[in-house]
């Protein structure tokens, strides 16, 4: 069936507010738009934090309807959110060749399943298109995975989350950029900072220079 005959019968509405027309309407987009330094905590002397927006009210909504409730149709716009203020954002930078590496934080296997594939490198994609279109070069290097074993970290607080991601964050070979690429390590939500710390941390020691933690949300 078309999309144009599935719009018709299942017409869009925005995920935040429920606006018909759109995926995510110009406003709640609107509120993706001011990038703010998150406190580091368990991530200093890692790399700069940046969410788009706080954890609550419409953002809130929109990233679990992307999430956990199969919207996949909020990629584009939560990715275009992102590559919007992904360059003016210091000390973030491209590769020598201007070409800018999107490190998507992982799932757990189950939890990809359920949401029809790793919904971070879903996203990290539309990043990098919507980076394309603005003319600048993208790449996305899904370089980390979780080993068998990790929970869900909802409602773990930090040292639990620690303790659920030791000895289970490993690098994938098949994901990797070019060794010494500086990278930009992506989420959808930030919490106590610990999974963020640990990615960055796997790829800072194994060569791969963090630039930048860019986040849709932190609360």
């Amino acid at each position: 069936m078309g999309k144009q005959v599935l719009d018709l019968l299942l017409p869009s509405v925005c995920a935040g507010c429920g606006t018909p027309g759109a995926a995510c309407c110009a406003e709640c987009l609107a509120g993706f738009s001011r990038p703010e330094p998150v406190p580091r905590g368990p991530t200093a002397g890692l790399a700069p934090v940046y969410a788009l927006a706080r954890y609550r009210d419409h953002a809130r909504r929109l990233v679990l309807a992307y999430k956990e409730r199969g919207r996949r149709d909020l990629a584009p716009p939560l990715g275009g959110a992102l590559a919007a203020v992904l360059p003016e954002l210091p000390p973030a930078r491209p590769d020598r060749h201007g070409t800018w590496w999107l490190v998507p934080v992982p799932s757990r296997r189950s939890a990809s399943r359920v949401r029809g594939g790793p919904h971070l490198t879903r996203l990290a994609r539309a990043c990098a298109t919507a980076l394309a279109a603005r003319g600048h070069g993208a790449a996305v290097a899904p370089a980390l995975r979780l080993a068998a074993g990790a929970r869900d970290a909802v409602g773990l607080d930090r040292a639990r989350r620690a303790a659920n991601l030791a000895g289970r964050l490993r690098l994938d070979p098949r994901g990797l950029p070019p060794r010494s690429t500086p990278v930009v390590l992506l989420d959808d939500v930030v919490t106590t900072g610990v999974t963020a710390a640990a990615c960055g941390r796997a790829l800072v020691t194994s060569g791969f220079p963090v630039v930048l933690v860019l986040t849709l949300t932190a609360v």
